[in-house]
């Protein structure tokens, strides 16, 4: 009945998402009953669609992230806020809605049987990379869907009368029953670029402190072969995984973009490092080639903080500057980032920053950050920058992100990823991670480690490269076909020899010439040492098959997760899909990731027994 009421209360909603907002369009024609057969009725209609992905950008962050490791809850944190946290949210939850997702599915359906798509400028298809990417937005609705309930009532007709619901049996369908029906339509759509409109500079309103921002529009959709990499990812068909990636990254991603990863974060908060000023550096630090840290920009400024920028960003959700041009986000508030003060609020209290935070990091994730190995290099040597060694001056990224209070709020901690007010969806590091992770499935756990230490290039094929096998290298211009003949070009440059480990651990590989330098990121230590804290923490026999390293690579993929994502909406939709690997792969014991996954969220004392994969997910609503 629950699943009926729900269905039943679509019928409100199709197509009634006004757009007299950020999103608005100078078409004067109707939200209700649009004509989909012109060439630019459509647009109206997908911005439309995206102002229903609007709301449910704050369900999506804190769903994902309250409940997972990698945050805290404090005195101010709201009773709903705090029931995700703890397991133990109702269908009263307001942050517990499939009605939210299913506005976007049900307009998204209209949309696609409703439009032509026929429609050509001279030979030229115009609507019809439109129409792909609507399809990829309705799959990845029906993803959160899963991730959160586990099965749901599953529908491609839009719904636009009572009588289709009452008289309409839809089958519940969980991830491997949703994966089945949406990706064979999506196949046909490979290789497609998502739309792009032109920019919208959206004005400086009442609120928003006087902060205009620029619309991307070209970030608004999901690009086909990134959400069909993610449905089967999470439905441990890591093959196909690989190959959407890497159509992705081949066919797809801006050849220049500077997202190929050079970005590093060069701050270190309260402890005492800054951009380029590292107070706390061992005394054979070059600072002069590390000063500038790759001349890149810091890697939290140039994704998060900055306002009118997308580097690294894929897709996100853009949420209105304030509420009289479109739906506001709740999720700089809860970080502790008034957003939506005027400017009179600002001068009154000096600053953006409200005393009462709700979400903050976890002892975990400092811990985590803390505990990793800082690269540098060796000053005053024959041939500069020719070694490379380490510090324990841990991970940079949680301190660009972080704003520390110093004086009488020295304990308040901000998260500075909210910022700008967007809901970030998908990045250049998260497609690489996700690879990764498939890679490391497929056996190639030396080329998800290379997508850590080395990033993605010619120099993988090179002998210096001594970790990779001849097996990985031979994938990797074949079957999986990153550096095939065709392919190899585009990771040529010097930016794609940054790994994502770089953007927070500094530099682990670097030529010097024609020399490789070789730096203690290595494999066999690093995995080694992840085996070791595996054996330790689960009292497990870990020992050296094959199956041992994938474990204990995706553990350490797991960690990347946490220091590049935190905060993002994925973490705990990530530890579920790593728990399902696991409890797939059968190491150590059958159900050893939901073991896992409950040891890894024990600290916040759930209410529910995380060992039992029932219990991973909301009631639904």
């Amino acid at each position: 009945m629950k699943r009926l009421s729900i269905l039943i209360s679509l019928f409100g909603i199709l197509l009634f998402t006004g757009c007299s907002d950020m999103l608005e369009t100078d078409s004067a024609r109707q939200v209700f009953d649009p004509r989909l057969d012109q060439k630019t009725d459509s647009m109206f209609f997908a911005l439309g669609i995206l102002e229903a992905m609007q709301q449910v950008a704050d369900q999506y962050v804190f769903q994902g992230e309250l409940r997972g490791d990698l945050v805290t809850t404090t005195q101010h944190t709201d009773s709903m806020l705090t029931q995700l946290a703890v397991f133990s949210a109702t269908t009263a939850n307001r942050y517990d809605s499939a009605y939210a997702y299913y506005r976007v599915i049900n307009n998204c359906n209209y949309y696609i049987a409703h439009r032509d798509t026929t429609l050509l400028t001279g030979a030229t298809n115009v609507v019809i990379d439109e129409y792909a990417a609507v399809k990829a937005i309705r799959a990845w609705a029906y993803l959160q869907l899963v991730r959160s309930y586990g099965s749901v009532p599953f529908f491609t007709e839009p719904l636009t009368q009572i009588t289709q619901i009452e008289n309409s049996s839809f089958p519940e369908l969980d991830l491997a029953g949703i994966v089945r029906e949406l990706a064979p339509d999506l196949e046909q759509y490979t290789g497609f670029s998502a739309p792009t409109y032109a920019n919208v500079v959206v004005p400086v309103g009442a609120t928003n402190s006087g902060q205009a921002k620029t619309l991307y529009t070209g970030c608004l959709m999901i690009p086909v072969d990134v959400i069909l990499g993610d449905l089967y990812l999470e439905n441990n068909d890591y093959a196909a995984a690989a190959r959407h990636y890497i159509v992705y990254l081949t066919q797809v991603a801006p050849t220049n973009s500077s997202a190929f990863f050079s970005f590093f974060s060069g701050r270190r908060g309260a402890q005492g490092m800054g951009y380029g000023q590292y107070a706390d550096r061992p005394s054979d630090w070059d600072v002069q080639a590390n000063g500038t840290l790759a001349g890149a920009g810091s890697w939290a400024q140039s994704i998060f903080i900055t306002r009118n920028t997308t580097e690294d960003i894929i897709t996100y959700i853009p949420m209105a500057v304030n509420r009289t041009l479109g739906p506001t986000t709740q999720v700089p508030a809860a970080f502790g980032y008034n957003y939506y003060a005027t400017s009179t609020e600002t001068q009154l209290s000096g600053g953006l920053y409200a005393d009462e935070i709700q979400i903050e990091p976890s002892q975990a994730l400092y811990d985590l950050s803390d505990s990793t190995d800082y690269y540098y290099y060796v000053a005053g040597n024959a041939i500069a920058r020719s070694e490379i060694k380490f510090a324990r001056l841990g991970d940079q990224r949680l301190a660009g992100v972080i704003r520390q209070g110093t004086g009488q709020d020295s304990t308040k901690v901000w998260v500075r990823k909210y910022e700008n007010g967007n809901i970030v969806l998908y990045r250049t590091s998260t497609v690489l991670l996700h690879l990764a992770e498939a890679f490391n499935r497929l056996g190639m756990t030396d080329a998800a480690f290379a997508i850590l230490k080395d990033g993605i290039g010619p120099h993988l094929l090179e002998p210096d490269a001594a970790y990779m096998t001849e097996a990985t290298r031979q994938a990797l211009q074949t079957t999986y076909p990153l550096l095939s003949a065709q392919n190899m070009s585009r990771f040529s440059l010097p930016r794609h020899r940054f790994g994502i480990h770089m953007h927070g651990a500094g530099q682990v590989r670097d030529f010097n010439g024609q020399d490789y330098v070789f730096s203690p990121y290595q494999p066999d230590t690093i995995v080694g040492n992840k085996m070791r804290q595996i054996a330790r923490t689960f009292h497990v026999s870990v020992g050296t098959t094959k199956q041992d390293t994938i474990n204990a690579m995706e553990d350490l993929l797991c960690d990347e997760y946490a220091l590049e994502l935190a905060f993002e909406g994925t973490r705990y939709f990530d530890l579920m899909r790593l728990a399902r690997h696991k409890n797939e792969a059968g190491l150590y014991d059958p159900n050893f990731g939901s073991k896992w996954l409950a040891a890894k969220l024990a600290f916040k004392n759930p209410a529910v027994n995380l060992e039992d994969p029932r219990n991973w997910y909301l009631p639904f609503k």
